[in-house]
């Protein structure tokens, strides 16, 4: 395995001075408070942005809380193409306010639209809780989509780790008609199979921000039943077909349990012949995004994301964006 980045080293060193117990000893609500103060301590103070709404996308289990961010620069009223974002935790822990800083630096890198969804966490709300909040905000925003001026050709899902799991799974949706088909699928590190069952799965068991043992407690807590784990919504790795979805960038980091399996995702998907964008970051770890105040590159991970959603919406609209 190649050597972590100087930077990844320097978290991971903090982290271990601060001696704090693994988010897997801990009850949900204690590693909630714990990931939530974490985010807070690693990213950057947060970007002005042009505007910020927060709204609500209806739903038979009662409202999706959304947060909108529109890019600085942007036209009050432009059409702007949109991102609807899905933030990562586990399926337990996040929420918009843990993934804010992420939101705003899109919005502003692509000068675009950014919606953050506020999907329910288990254990409270096991599978498929997640996937129909997800739904519905997708399906709220392409029907709303010119009271909220976003161009609903060019509306890109995305989201990194847990988040990323639901994004693959809302193309997937998008695929078969159940929702609106997506311009684009941003999959940043994320998890893909809940079988736990990868090549290299296990060879991170310590030290790390991500290990097998917490991946464990998090499918636990999610889908606790196991027939739920081969079920497509929760594992999209395990749908019959990928073909026909929307093209992806797939990030996948060396030093990450999820590598493997998000890399066998981004090949599958090539090979059934969706086009795919894939970046391999062979020094760096899962969750980098979230800790962008230590980790350097997370910035220009952060632009190259910016740079291949707006290279996709200049395929499927007028050119919005820088």
């Amino acid at each position: 395995m190649p050597a972590l980045h100087p930077d990844v080293q320097a978290l991971l060193a903090m982290l271990r001075a601060a001696n704090a117990q693994p988010l897997e000893a801990l009850p949900p609500e204690a590693a909630r408070r714990s990931y939530l103060a974490g985010r807070r301590a690693l990213q950057p103070p947060p970007d002005p942005v042009a505007q910020i709404r927060d709204l609500a996308a209806p739903s038979p289990a009662g409202p999706v809380p959304l947060r909108l961010y529109r890019g600085e620069g942007t036209a009050p009223e432009a059409a702007l193409p949109c991102l609807l974002f899905l933030h990562g935790g586990g399926w337990v822990l996040g929420n918009i306010e843990s993934h804010d800083w992420i939101c705003r630096r899109l919005a502003n890198l692509t000068r675009a639209c950014v919606i953050s969804v506020d999907y329910r966490l288990a254990p409270e709300h096991p599978f498929p809780a997640a996937v129909e909040d997800a739904a519905a905000a997708l399906a709220f925003v392409a029907a709303q989509a010119e009271g909220l001026s976003v161009d609903p050709a060019r509306l890109a899902v995305g989201g990194d780790s847990a988040g990323g799991n639901l994004a693959a799974v809302l193309a997937l949706m998008g695929r078969d008609g159940t929702l609106p088909q997506t311009a684009m699928q941003v999959l940043l590190y994320p998890s893909l199979d809940l079988g736990l069952t990868s090549e290299g799965f296990e060879r991170i068991t310590e030290g790390q921000p991500l290990t097998a043992g917490t991946m464990r407690y998090f499918v636990g807590h999610y889908a606790p039943e196991p027939h739920d784990r081969t079920d497509w919504r929760a594992s999209p790795a395990r749908a019959a077909s990928l073909a026909g979805t929307a093209p992806a960038l797939v990030l996948t980091c060396g030093h990450d349990p999820l590598c493997e399996e998000a890399r066998l995702y981004a090949h599958r998907l090539e090979r059934e012949g969706v086009p795919v964008t894939a970046l391999h970051l062979s020094d760096q770890t899962h969750g980098i995004l979230t800790m962008s105040r230590l980790v350097r590159t997370s910035a220009t991970v952060l632009g190259f994301v910016a740079d291949a959603l707006l290279e996709r919406w200049s395929l499927s609209g007028p050119e919005g964006g820088r």
